[in-house]
């Protein structure tokens, strides 16, 4: 089978450069050759919250039980996680949250999830609650009110990245070198002098797909209450300038260098997201530190638990809810925010 690399070469010399946007796009979720259809690559290329402390999805699932109480106990709830991976997150969510009565006989699990690998694998990790996968966002059922989480799902949107020239701004796109290999450029064309990217850098980066979200969250709960959980990272009141990365095996390497074979990311302007979701008359909580969201949910009180029931993995304990809160690992570096239909109190944490 042609490479996806050679594919992305075929394209560009057919049709000329593509957006980075595009190329994000089909580096990560192309069906037949994009990273998430054929290495799911958590413990490998990296390691997400859930990964490195139980605590992380304990006290998630918790979270979602208090909402769910909070909700007036539904009868009925439509517990919704995408971008699941490999189930870490939620199978940690489910366990503690079997402690409060009436949440599991209440809640239909369902995973927005493309990949069929990870399908399969979720669907027998997770027989038990006999989960609906769902394709895309707009695939969330209306009947029920609805809780979803969604950790480090959103650097994966596609980001459109703009580049200063003078005064005018051109979008980044991506062609051939001299030697047919792929190589960043920027369309010759700027923008529209009518398109006000308001900020004095350089260089700015926009993911289209926030505001599709946000419109998607609007739709959503203008049918069903429910909150949106939602934890990356990125700034809590800046614009990212140029973040887009790649990883390999642990290690960051070029983003053109091995196009879906490696995970590409991007920091998520969290700020934007609030303000879109304002927008849509939308209740917005946050963003705050997943440092501050974890330590008011009881980081600490579950640490100490568990450390003494178990003391041969108190220090492995500690190092991963230190990693997960200390400013100068992710605790700082990741945000939370949560998205609710306007008539809903704030969620607990924030």
């Amino acid at each position: 089978m042609t490479s996806l690399k050679q594919r992305l070469i075929s394209m560009i010399q057919a049709s000329g450069p593509i957006p980075v946007a595009t190329y994000m796009d089909l580096c990560l979720h192309d069906r037949q050759q994009g990273y998430y259809a054929t290495r799911p690559g958590l413990g490998e290329d990296f390691i997400t919250a859930p990964e490195i402390s139980q605590i992380f999805g304990e006290l998630i699932g918790l979270w979602l039980a208090n909402e769910w109480q909070a909700l007036g106990k539904p009868a009925r709830l439509n517990l919704i996680e995408i971008g699941p991976g490999r189930g870490t997150l939620m199978a940690d969510a489910l366990r503690a949250a079997r402690s409060v009565s009436g949440f599991m006989d209440s809640a239909q699990l369902h995973f927005v999830e493309a990949s069929p690998v990870l399908r399969a694998n979720l669907a027998d990790r997770f027989a038990d609650q006999s989960p609906v996968f769902l394709d895309q966002f707009e695939d969330i059922p209306q009947d029920a009110p609805v809780l979803l989480i969604a950790n480090e799902w959103l650097d994966c949107l596609p980001v459109q990245q703009y580049v200063r020239v003078g005064e005018a701004w051109h979008e980044r796109v991506i062609g051939l070198d001299d030697a047919n290999e792929l190589t960043f450029g920027l369309n010759s064309d700027a923008l529209p002098p009518d398109i006000d990217l308001g900020t004095r850098l350089q260089a700015l980066e926009l993911q289209p797909g926030l505001k599709t979200l946000s419109e998607g969250l609007a739709n959503l709960f203008a049918q069903t209450p429910g909150h949106a959980l939602l934890i990356d990272y990125g700034p809590a009141d800046a614009t990212p300038s140029d973040t887009l990365r790649s990883y390999q095996t642990g290690a960051q390497i070029d983003p053109l260098t091995a196009p879906g074979e490696s995970d590409l990311t991007c920091d998520v302007d969290f700020a934007r997201l609030a303000r879109l979701c304002q927008d849509a008359t939308l209740r917005v909580s946050g963003p705050i530190s997943q440092s501050a969201f974890l330590l008011r949910l009881g980081a600490e009180a579950r640490l100490n638990q568990l450390a003494k029931s178990h003391p041969d993995a108190a220090q492995d304990l500690y190092d991963g809810i230190r990693k997960l809160t200390d400013p100068a690992e992710m605790g700082e570096r990741f945000q939370a925010i949560c998205i609710s239909h306007s008539d809903l109190a704030p969620p607990t944490g924030f």
